[in-house]
């Protein structure tokens, strides 16, 4: 199996398990860097995620354009992925979507997403919130365009994550693993913060306790979840010689 092969087999598994987990429904896209051309990237047709194959998957120049042309139909926010490695060349990464929880924090401005539980360390210290309309006025808040993906990725800066009023969220990594793991625990510590502001005051994570939980996130967490969503989502996990002695060790 050649290094595409592997990255397409991996941002199918991933768009299933966004799916299966409830971070995705309809809607929402994961994409991968091209593994042998960091000025590209793999992204799925425009396609339910729990549905993509490996067939669906085609590639982009990161203004959006599309490599080898064919008739499939491309998402129209693929914007957000190009633009996003565009200003990121460490991501290798990214994933738009709309979990249900995140959305009531995008569109309030009394509380802001932290990390209240250890494995939501991964979100960062608080979630910025990107308004289209502060820059692009009234348009139907999808990032249909390069200028409105490049305005995106510089209110994420070296962020992992940032929410999208009206919209959802855009999370980033250093391999789909990683996003995927941020995605799934950026939902949760949303829907956990919404449960704990019912109670009473919120003890967060301390910014040191964040950066240490960060530090020590790594491939074997990634794996050991990975591998877990990977059963759940009837995909079988790829084993690189890398990944073999993580999850064996």
């Amino acid at each position: 199996m050649t290094k595409l092969d592997a990255a397409i087999d991996e941002l199918v598994t991933a768009n299933r398990i966004l799916a299966r987990e409830g971070i995705v429904d309809s809607f929402g896209h994961p994409s991968i860097r091209h593994p042998d051309r960091p000025d590209r990237f793999l992204l799925s047709r425009a396609r339910a995620p729990d549905l993509i194959e490996e067939s669906d998957i085609m590639e982009f120049t990161l203004d959006g354009a599309v490599v080898g042309g064919g008739n499939k139909k491309p998402y129209l926010e693929r914007f957000i992925h190009g633009s996003i490695y565009e200003a990121r060349p460490e991501v290798k990464a990214v994933i738009h979507n709309h979990s249900p929880s995140v959305i009531p924090f995008g569109v309030t401005k009394k509380n802001r997403i932290r990390p209240l539980h250890h494995m939501c360390g991964c979100i960062g210290h608080e979630v910025p919130i990107w308004d289209s309309h502060d820059k692009f006025g009234d348009t139907s808040l999808l990032v249909s365009s390069v200028e409105m993906g490049r305005d995106l990725a510089k209110l994420l800066g070296n962020r992992p994550t940032a929410l999208m009023r009206g919209h959802g969220c855009v999370v980033v990594g250093k391999d789909i693993r990683e996003a995927v793991y941020i995605a799934y625990y950026l939902e949760l510590g949303a829907k956990l913060q919404m449960q704990a502001m019912n109670m009473g005051e919120i003890t967060f994570l301390t910014p040191g306790e964040v950066d240490t939980i960060i530090e020590r996130t790594g491939p074997y967490s990634f794996n050991r979840a990975w591998e877990n969503w990977c059963r759940r989502a009837g995909r079988k996990m790829l084993e690189r010689p890398d990944e073999v002695v993580l999850l064996k060790g």
